[in-house]
């Protein structure tokens, strides 16, 4: 079993000391989505919910959430990320799948950042559309694949 790098010799919690690895271009893709009402979807599509534009609002947190990840991730290291987008695709009737890729030339990851990104750009659709729908649901937010780094490409099996 892999060692968690998180945790040192005494069990106790800890930063990784990064210092000695190779900057690398690094990229995380992670989806995930929202499930509503068919109406609701429909107001999204149509621009009709009161608070605005729902999708550039939602794409625009995310970008914001992925740049503050070391703020809500108590041993996420402060990167300089050099790329962000924060998509949407509608999914039947009733769901958007959000797809967030973040990219950094660092010497850490970038996975949390697409991860809070995705989760944000979907709390922020909810939130916009909470008064025609309290019933959404926030579904399946994970790492589709990563590259750069030691441990190199991971692509998730499509089981």
């Amino acid at each position: 079993m892999e060692e968690l790098s998180h945790i040192d010799s005494k069990g106790e919690a800890r930063m990784v000391d990064v210092s000695q690895k190779d900057d690398t271009v690094r990229e995380a893709v992670v989806s995930g989505s929202i499930k509503m009402k068919p109406a609701t979807l429909d107001k999204i599509r149509q621009n009709e919910i009161k608070k605005g534009d729902v999708l550039s609002v939602a794409r625009v947190a995310g970008i914001m959430a992925a740049k503050r990840t070391p703020d809500l991730i108590p041993l996420c290291h402060p990167i300089t990320i050099d790329n962000i987008a924060v998509d949407f695709n509608f999914v039947g009737d009733d769901c958007i799948r959000i797809t967030a890729t973040t990219k950094s030339s660092g010497k850490t990851g970038v996975e949390m950042e697409a991860l809070v990104a995705a989760s944000v750009a979907a709390l922020t659709i909810y939130d916009m559309c909470k008064a025609v729908d309290k019933g959404m649901t926030i579904e399946q937010i994970y790492l589709e694949s990563k590259k750069g780094g030691k441990s190199g490409t991971y692509m998730r099996s499509k089981e």
